[in-house]
């Protein structure tokens, strides 16, 4: 059985479309084996891919082949992904959710903005 790469990563639910999948691998996020490849690249068992997913890396090596998409739980038997790259994963969300609680990315909204005056006036002159 042959399948092409972008079918097994929609199947194997890496993405949500063959589509996104497709993009992917042309905008070169996905590598075969180390190099950069086209979506319709037929995988073997036992090929490693390096799938980057905004800030994660998924580094996984090619268990067994499906054309068709299934549930999470069949989904995952399809691939093995490496010790360090679940390491690697787990410390960026880490410092990710760290750096949310330190740093939060909203603007203060009208109670906010009213304390920081009250505080500026306070201290200022």
């Amino acid at each position: 059985m042959q399948v092409r790469l972008d079918k097994w990563l929609w199947a194997a639910r890496f993405f949500k479309t063959r589509k996104f999948a497709s993009e992917a691998v042309q905008g070169g996020h996905v590598h075969v084996n180390g190099k950069r490849v086209k979506p319709a690249r037929q995988l073997a068992v036992g090929d490693q891919l390096v799938i980057t997913k905004g800030l994660y890396k998924f580094i996984i090596q090619v268990q067994a082949l499906a054309d068709k998409r299934a549930s999470a739980s069949i989904a995952q038997t399809l691939y093995s992904e490496t010790e360090d790259s679940i390491k690697q994963r787990e410390l960026l969300r880490m410092q990710v959710k760290a750096q949310a609680v330190l740093a939060p990315n909203k603007r203060p909204d009208k109670r906010e903005r009213a304390k920081i005056i009250r505080f500026k006036n306070k201290y200022s002159s």
